[in-house]
């Protein structure tokens, strides 16, 4: 079976970790172990979240006065590296004998998409109220509710083309394990002479992640994350957990938009555009939700 599987930024660096190397290192390698195991039996296309990195990488960048921080397509292509950088390692040492590839990845945007005036993507660290308000106040920044925190949001254009798709099915049929689309993509636009520039935005990785699985003929779609579930009613103390759902019956509900909103549309997308089956659940349940015995499968 060919399968994507997604992996979470929040998985990748747990909610309320303190964002150094070494932690990440750590979570990868628990991915890359869960990883491995599909891939004895699966052909598998790995794409990540880079959420907590990009927003790291952008303090940073405000850090340096002596230039204009880098705009965030130019982010995302650093994070891009790293992240994959990181996988390929931790897979190829669970894996040394399958060839193992990161590919920078471009995915094209609508110039005109009206989230360009409308931030929705979270980024970076997680604040408290207060510690929001004030960053929004110095810094000029968009700011939105996370669970019971607060965290910066960016724009999130849809997620149209993925400009490197032949390279990527030529890895794929060459027997790689590919890495690519990582945190949703490099967002660029087509120009009028039909050039391709950055944009300032973040792509949304579970819905690039969609579009990846349906261009590749996917037949599943896993998105992994730091929850077992996807959950009705969230956050109170009637909150359920879905296990076996439609694409009709899930879109009967409403979700926490930046979190658990585009990996529900997703899972929707890809199923009622494929016939496939998308999963939703924690990373080292990946097995067991492909199976129906975890996590949230939609079909």
């Amino acid at each position: 079976m060919r399968i994507v599987v997604a992996l979470g930024g929040n998985a990748l660096l747990r909610r309320g970790e303190p964002m150094a190397a070494e932690n990440q290192q750590a979570n990868i390698r628990l991915a890359a172990q869960a990883i491995a195991i599909l891939a004895q039996e699966h052909d598998l296309i790995i794409t990540h979240g880079n959420g907590p990195q990009v927003g790291l990488l952008a303090l940073q960048a405000e850090a340096y006065k002596g230039v204009q921080p880098y705009p965030l397509d130019v982010l995302n292509a650093e994070t891009e590296g790293m992240i994959g950088y990181l996988i390929e390692q931790e897979l190829h040492n669970q894996l040394p004998d399958r060839l193992v590839v990161t590919l920078l990845t471009q995915v094209e945007v609508n110039a005109n998409d009206p989230a360009f005036a409308h931030s929705t993507k979270p980024i970076g660290s997680i604040y408290t109220q207060a510690e929001a308000e004030q960053l929004a106040a110095e810094r000029g920044w968009a700011i939105a509710p996370d669970g019971n925190d607060y965290r910066r949001v960016v724009p999130s254009p849809e997620p149209q083309r993925i400009i490197e798709l032949a390279a990527i099915q030529l890895l794929v049929q060459a027997g790689a394990l590919v890495i690519c689309v990582g945190g949703g993509g490099i967002p660029v636009v087509v120009t009028p002479t039909g050039g391709i520039r950055g944009v300032e935005a973040v792509i949304d990785k579970d819905l690039a992640a969609a579009l990846l699985a349906t261009s590749l003929g996917a037949e599943a779609l896993l998105l992994l994350t730091d929850v077992d579930a996807v959950y009705t009613h969230w956050g109170t103390t009637a909150a359920q957990p879905l296990h076996h759902v439609s694409p009709a019956q899930l879109r009967r509900y409403s979700f926490a938009s930046g979190s658990m909103a585009p990996k529900v549309e997703a899972a929707c997308r890809f199923v009622e555009q494929t016939g496939g089956i998308a999963g939703i659940g924690r990373m080292e349940d990946a097995t067991a939700i492909l199976a129906g015995q975890a996590g949230t499968r939609v079909q």
